[in-house]
């Protein structure tokens, strides 16, 4: 299903004309909106993520409603050999990107003591070592031809004040903030930007389901602590990914941009009310976490 109208965004028709994006974990929520956004502006879209029949099921509902070209790529970002495979892939299918958006995601809640090995791999994977490996490959083959373009990093306001409770999420996050900065420096003389989205609650069913266990998107109330009042809009995002991904952002590198209502100046934005949490919820929260994991892991088969 489409999101947006052209109402919605706030640049003319045709502005990413001739651009070539790639948004990891393109399929569904913040992702798909992204890809949208710049399908919509007339970019070449290629949305990927594990789960094969989602990304190319939305690219085929983004092609549909809007026309253009958005392909849709089955790639494991926690694989290197995986990364190097689908980038040949896009490279063969027209040459360079102009744009990178690393936007594929893990998260849930839970206590620190909790965690086991594999739930803190199942995070640091995608978003940490993943998300590098993705700009690394792209990295190589844009200064390798002398081209120019733009990287967006999905971050949260946690890289800033910490994330209880999502504490591999808050270290992963941190290392692409630091990532952005790094490569703003070390390759920005050479054409190639790095900046970053940190976004506050913009509820979609798959995050929702692991950080609001229980609740879904539908019941979700604002954050209080969010100056605003309110949750964010998703043509709010796809606005901002847009201006950072188009040249006519130019001068703008090394930045990780909020985009949360203001909520991170109060002290919000995280997960910190959970210390009130006794063991019953605990066992609350992880029951319907395994449930949306093994929902998801149905889709994967079908």
């Amino acid at each position: 299903m489409a999101e947006l109208a052209m109402d919605d965004l706030m640049f003319r028709p045709g502005l990413m004309q001739g651009q070539r994006i790639l948004i990891t974990g393109g399929g569904t929520g913040l992702g798909k909106v992204m890809a949208e956004a710049c399908l919509m502006l007339g970019a070449e879209v290629y949305i990927c993520g594990r789960r094969g029949g989602v990304v190319e099921e939305a690219a085929r509902d983004l092609t549909d409603a809007h026309g253009g070209k958005c392909v849709g790529l089955a790639c494991d970002i926690r694989v290197p050999e995986a990364i190097a495979e689908m980038v040949d892939t896009v490279w063969a299918d027209g040459g360079a990107l102009t744009g990178l958006v690393n936007n594929a995601a893990g998260n849930f809640i839970s206590r620190t003591e909790d965690l086991s090995p594999r739930g803190f791999d199942a995070i640091a994977n995608i978003v940490f070592r993943g998300s590098f490996f993705v700009t690394q490959e792209c990295g190589k083959r844009w200064l390798a031809e002398g081209k120019h373009a733009s990287v967006v990093s999905i971050l949260t306001t946690w890289v800033w004040h910490g994330g209880p409770f999502t504490v591999p999420s808050a270290m992963s996050k941190a290392g692409l903030n630091v990532m952005t900065q790094s490569l703003a420096v070390e390759w920005g003389n050479r054409g190639l930007r790095f900046n970053a989205i940190a976004p506050g609650p913009f509820p979609t069913e798959g995050a929702w389901a692991r950080l609001n266990p229980g609740s879904g998107t539908e019941s979700e109330k604002k954050d209080p602590t969010i100056p605003l009042d309110r949750n964010g809009e998703m043509r709010e995002l796809a606005n901002l990914a847009v201006y950072l991904l188009d040249p006519g952002s130019a001068y703008v590198n090394g930045q990780t941009i909020a985009i949360d209502g203001g909520s991170h100046l109060r002290g919000g934005g995280g997960f910190a009310r959970l210390a009130a949490w006794g063991d019953a919820e605990w066992e609350a929260a992880r029951s319907s976490i395994r449930s949306a994991n093994e929902k998801d892991r149905a889709q994967r088969t079908v």
